[in-house]
């Protein structure tokens, strides 16, 4: 039986030189947040001035609030959100990459809404609560290739008191427009386009292993995994390669539709409680670090044969017949990105932590060890983080 769900609002601009006609859009307010990182990048290659232009050719008035980071935190959700409600804006334009656009939709919530964000997260010593208010609207302009959040309401925030990173959203946080314009992606040096490039990736092979997978989400899964498999080794090698940027970009923004078609899996918890002990941990490489032995475990247990050797052909391994040609076309792509040799030691994690790092996965993310295509207790969990541990 075919079967599925889908709806998405946003109004999706993909293309070089998108961010060109950003102005002559219909706008959802008079008065934008504009959401940056605390980094530069934005600022020197000219991204927020050229967006800034946009913005008064829409005849748009604006404030920039430029403190997310990496692996965003609830504190800086929360100055966020009392910057928007202070300056009176009615809309956010959310300019980044992942981490800015995920913390666009906690800050969109809590602009319109009391209390403090982890008063509305579930999962973790969330309360749970639902929202009262619509968020501010979004428009979001990716200047990065990895998360697709620019496809759907949800992000990850993390709590540094309580040592979690748990996803919030709501349907009616997602974007009502995105512009992924691969011009703006040229400078992302090759070590984050690596992480970037297998956050994206891996959103698709979990749903690819995820026991919810269907005829369209699959569909398109397998269309990203051959994009990145073929056009991320040129985008780490060469990052003015527009055409790779292209199909890098592609596969990113597809992961927004897939995930909401079919959940990822537990590999994206792990990673999840890997960072939220360790916060200087980038997201990708986490995944990078424990995905060879996350998905060894599934084939030990035959969870999902087929679908591992649909993966490996979509890869490249075109005679690809038993699901350990997976693992041998993942271990190929991570040496030609030069991401094959990462340690979890380099970044402060110790081999004895891996059943508070399992517990920690499933308490701040438990809902994603439901799609997995079998069970996995917390000790098959830590098992997993010893065998990746180096």
């Amino acid at each position: 039986m075919i079967s599925f769900n889908f709806y998405n609002p946003t109004n999706l601009y993909f293309g070089r030189g998108s961010l060109n006609h950003l102005g002559e859009l219909q706008l959802p307010g008079k008065k934008a947040l504009v959401l940056i990182s605390n980094g530069k990048s934005t600022k020197v290659n000219g991204y927020l001035d050229r967006t800034l232009f946009q913005l008064e050719k829409a005849g748009v008035e604006t404030v920039v609030f430029d403190k997310i980071m990496e692996n965003p935190t609830k504190d800086v959700v929360m100055e966020g959100a009392s910057f928007a409600r202070n300056n009176f804006c009615d809309f956010i334009v959310a300019l980044g990459g992942g981490a800015v656009i995920d913390s666009s939709a906690a800050i969109a919530a809590m602009a319109t809404n009391d209390g403090d964000l982890w008063d509305y997260v579930v999962g973790g010593t969330g309360k749970g609560k639902p929202l009262t208010n619509r968020g501010l609207p979004i428009v979001a302009v990716a200047t990065t290739s990895g998360t697709g959040s620019e496809m759907n309401g949800w992000g990850v925030i993390s709590n540094l008191l309580t040592n979690e990173k748990i996803g919030f959203g709501n349907p009616m946080l997602t974007p009502v427009i995105a512009v992924v314009d691969p011009e703006l992606m040229l400078t992302v040096p090759p070590k984050y386009t690596a992480y970037q490039g297998f956050d994206a990736l891996f959103h698709h092979t979990e749903v690819m292993m995820s026991k919810g997978v269907n005829l369209l989400s699959e569909t398109i899964a397998l269309s990203a995994i051959e994009s990145i498999a073929k056009y991320l080794p040129r985008a780490v090698e060469n990052g003015k390669d527009i055409v790779a940027r292209e199909y890098v970009a592609y596969a990113s923004t597809m992961a927004g539709i897939t995930m909401q078609l079919t959940s990822t899996t537990a590999q994206h918890s792990m990673e999840h409680s890997m960072s939220a002990y360790h916060h200087n941990l980038p997201h990708g490489a986490g995944l990078i670090m424990i995905s060879k032995e996350f998905a060894q475990f599934f084939i030990d247990k035959h969870a999902c044969d087929e679908q591992f050797v649909k993966m490996a052909k979509a890869m490249g391994v075109e005679n690809a017949e038993k699901p350990q040609d997976f693992i041998t076309a993942l271990s190929g792509l991570q040496k030609q990105c030069g991401v094959d040799n990462l340690k979890m030691s380099d970044f402060g994690i110790s081999p004895d932590e891996a059943l508070t790092l399992a517990k920690g996965a499933r308490s701040m993310q438990g809902g994603l060890f439901e799609a997995n295509p079998c069970e996995m207790s917390d000790e098959d969990c830590a098992g997993i983080f010893v065998k990746s541990y180096r």
